[in-house]
């Protein structure tokens, strides 16, 4: 049987496929047959630089050798099995090891397929919990979470969305949450300076739990940074500052680092910088280095011991993935660990993250960028009409779109938040790669507002 041309993969694309976040009317294909290190190679043999890290996931480049191996070996072995009943040696290789690497007191690794379900995971454990401990609590049922928060799109982890244009549609199937106010920098209160922010926001978030905490719980939060609400940086010492409201109200604390983790911060994990320990944990994305999807729920041993008990006492976490724990995803997630280790990975993003901060720091005096912001190799522009007043661009003119088609013409693939400019490139990245990178993003900024930097 011949090969399809790249015209008929085109077509077929648009007829057949149903892309994730994506208005089929206008989609245009743009179809990715190979890659290599941080370059993304197209069917008609394009070469773009992966600006977003094949959203936000990809850790030590494409066709990373350590990893390929590791698949191919795991493959001589077996491809899958179930966790229900039963194990394999190397995710029992791979639960240990997370437990040794993540914060201290999580002991325990639940294994599922991505974000969302390992958020679901959590938020299930977290309600059963309160349920069956030897003291039971039964009032409490709820969750909060934040505005504008993303962890995930099955109905538990949108219910703890906050973002209304992908969850108003949803409402009447979601749960009731209690919401607390994006502790943001930049779009703070009137009255509140930056200094101020951290404070001001917790003491917001101890009155909620003040008036609510026999009823609630867990507290859901992506440490230091909200993804989707446009890679929004909290103020420094907020994610300390809730964790220790957590414990004196005896609420769990639910960190959501699917996007954060695995280095993307700097640290292995965003909790590292403010040395907080959470109740549960949930990792995915970068964690098989954007191989394949492999997702953990950490718990500590408190919530794991409260499912323990007598076959009859129905205590079981009766939750459950088919490909649970796979064995070839979880040797890829092996050997992103040891790539960790082996080159060093943490610390050959200091430079990056550096260069990363000094063309941000020079895009932030363009007139109509009105916030830049960064944790890690995380970087954000947030495009304004007026940055004295942070008047927003309507928003059906899709000027983050325009600068993220500039940039893909200049051979960078990006992706918009709104009008926030997301810059998430694999931490395997060069520092000429960066360059590239946010030249294309200023490209497109001063091409898009018709006026130069």
């Amino acid at each position: 049987m011949s090969q399809p041309t790249a015209q008929q993969l085109k077509t077929w694309d648009r007829r057949y496929v149903w892309h994730a976040f994506t208005q089929m009317a206008d989609y245009e294909p743009l179809v990715i047959e190979r890659a290599s290190g941080c370059t993304l190679i197209d069917i008609d043999g394009h070469e773009l630089l992966d600006g977003v890290s094949s959203l936000w996931c990809n850790v030590h480049g494409h066709c990373h050798p350590r990893l390929d191996a590791a698949a191919r070996e795991q493959l001589d072995r077996v491809a899958h099995t179930t966790l229900l009943g039963q194990s394999n040696p190397t995710t029992i290789r791979l639960a240990k090891r997370l437990v040794e690497l993540s914060p201290v007191g999580l002991e325990h690794v639940f294994f599922s397929d991505d974000g969302a379900t390992a958020v679901e995971v959590a938020l299930k454990m977290a309600f059963q919990y309160w349920q069956q401990r030897d003291d039971p609590r039964p009032k409490k049922t709820r969750y909060v979470a934040f505005d504008a928060a993303y962890h995930g799109d099955t109905i538990g982890s949108v219910s703890v969305g906050g973002v209304a244009r992908f969850h108003a549609m949803f409402q009447p199937l979601l749960f009731d949450v209690l919401r607390l106010p994006i502790p943001t920098t930049y779009r703070r209160p009137e009255g509140v300076s930056r200094e101020d922010a951290c404070a001001h926001y917790l003491a917001q978030a101890e009155s909620l739990l003040a008036e609510h905490h026999e009823e609630i719980a867990a507290v859901v939060i992506e440490p230091l940074v909200q993804g989707a609400a446009g890679m929004i940086t909290h103020p420094t010492g907020f994610l300390r500052g809730l964790r220790e409201l957590t414990r004196r109200y005896d609420v769990l604390l639910i960190a959501d680092e699917v996007a954060v983790g695995m280095g993307r911060t700097g640290t292995m994990f965003a909790c590292e910088h403010e040395e907080v320990s959470p109740d549960l944990l949930c990792l995915a994305k970068g964690l098989t280095g954007g191989y394949l999807p492999v997702a953990v729920t950490l718990a500590s041993d408190a919530i794991y011991g409260a499912f323990l008990g007598d076959f009859t006492e129905s205590k079981t976490f009766f939750h459950g993935h088919t490909y649970g724990g796979n064995p070839l995803g979880a040797a890829v997630a092996m050997a992103t660990l040891d790539v960790f280790e082996e080159e060093e990975t943490l610390a050959a993003m200091r430079p990056k993250i550096a260069r990363l901060e000094s063309h941000l720091a020079r895009l932030a005096d363009h007139p109509h960028v009105g916030d830049v912001r960064q944790r890690g190799l995380i970087g954000a522009i947030e495009l304004v009409q007026d940055r004295q007043t942070r008047t927003p661009f309507p928003w059906q003119e899709r000027r983050g779109t325009a600068v993220c088609q500039s940039a893909l013409a200049d051979g960078v693939w990006i992706r918009p938040l709104g009008d926030v400019i997301v810059i998430i490139p694999p931490l395997a990245i060069s520092l000429g790669e960066i360059d590239q990178i946010c030249e294309a993003v200023q490209r497109g900024i001063e091409k898009t507002t018709d006026t130069p930097l």
